[in-house]
């Protein structure tokens, strides 16, 4: 057993929108994602969809309103809701999700499931 650190992690890829798997936690998988530019508007469904920014600034526009996040700031998407997070510039971000929920909503575009 040991401690992660979540900068030496992100430091080992380089892809966007590409979340990696550096945990699990009670039937939830605490990952880590590098993100720029926009992502696909979606929803989940069945869950709510949980940020905490790293580094950097995110927003997350959903149809009512948007919301900035930046360092050291979380916003939880409420299940259901459509959004789409952007990043003007490169931003790290930690997500916790139940095991096996596809970031797009749909698991027929989702990004492949990937440890770091």
């Amino acid at each position: 057993m040991s401690a992660i650190n979540l900068a030496m992690k992100l430091a080992s890829f380089s892809e966007y929108w590409q979340p990696r798997t550096v945990g699990k936690f009670n039937g939830y998988d605490l990952m880590v994602v590098k993100v720029k530019g926009e992502f696909v508007w979606h929803k989940h469904d069945d869950t709510d969809d949980f940020f905490l920014v790293l580094e950097g600034r995110l927003t997350i526009r959903m149809r009512e309103a948007s919301v900035v996040v930046g360092p050291g700031e979380m916003f939880v998407v409420p299940r259901g809701a459509e959004h789409q997070p952007v990043a003007e510039e490169e931003a790290h971000i930690l997500l916790i999700e139940p095991t096996g929920t596809p970031n797009t909503g749909d698991a027929r575009t989702a990004a492949v499931r990937r440890e770091a």
